[in-house]
């Protein structure tokens, strides 16, 4: 009888044994650290300064790409996928400028660039507007018809970096119809005109053709 219940009490302590492992093994750790959360990577800060040398620079050197037909510097700054609205509201693409640089198409005795304002929205996307003045201005139709293009434009490029590279993804030009007047940012008041009759209304003029917006690239 005594064998029994010794055998019973080595029984039951082997039992306890089993769950005391069992419990600790499955108990967390309160002594071991937490891991800390791994921090998000703060943005990367806008380099406003570089960004807007840049762009100028690309911007600047559109008069020497039209004079040399460095029709390289076309391929190289404008994307494949850009588009482009010319100052006759057609639509255009970097197939057509540098066609229009390489034919030698487009051509001018002078082409200025100027009032050039960069808008940088981040760190891969920017806007630059400025006025183009152009003198002995001429460009090239497919049907062999050359077209004055002298006079002055507006123009709006977009920009974005790709592959770290800046692109030209999308421009816009427009005539300028009075470049005296709009010369000047903030023109000085003036007193209000005293009311004149209604003038007797003109057909509308007959639009002419206007040049291709300009390209904006880079050596």
């Amino acid at each position: 009888m005594k064998r029994y219940a010794l055998a019973l009490t080595l029984l039951l302590a082997a039992s306890l044994a089993v769950l005391t492992q069992l419990n600790c093994a499955t108990s967390p750790d309160t002594n071991r650290a937490t891991p800390a959360a791994t921090a998000t990577p703060a943005s990367e800060p806008v380099n406003t300064a570089a960004i807007e040398t840049e762009l100028l620079r690309i911007e600047n050197d559109w008069p020497r790409v039209l004079k040399e037909k460095d029709v390289e510097a076309v391929r190289r700054v404008e994307a494949d996928d850009a588009i482009f609205v010319y100052p006759d509201g057609t639509a255009g693409s970097k197939a057509q400028d540098t066609k229009d640089i390489e034919t030698g198409a487009l051509t001018a005795d002078s082409w200025e660039v100027t009032d050039l304002q960069v808008k940088v929205l981040d760190n891969d996307a920017a806007l630059v507007s400025g006025r183009s003045i152009v003198k002995g201005g001429k460009y090239k139709g497919a049907d062999g018809k050359v077209i004055d293009i002298s006079g002055q434009y507006r123009f709006i490029d977009t920009f974005a970096r790709r592959n770290g590279q800046w692109k030209l993804v999308a421009g816009a030009s427009v005539p300028v119809r009075n470049p005296a007047a709009s010369a000047s940012p903030t023109p000085t008041p003036r007193s209000t005109p005293t009311p004149r009759s209604t003038p007797t209304p003109r057909s509308s003029p007959t639009p002419r053709s206007s040049p291709v917006s300009s390209p904006r690239p880079t050596s």
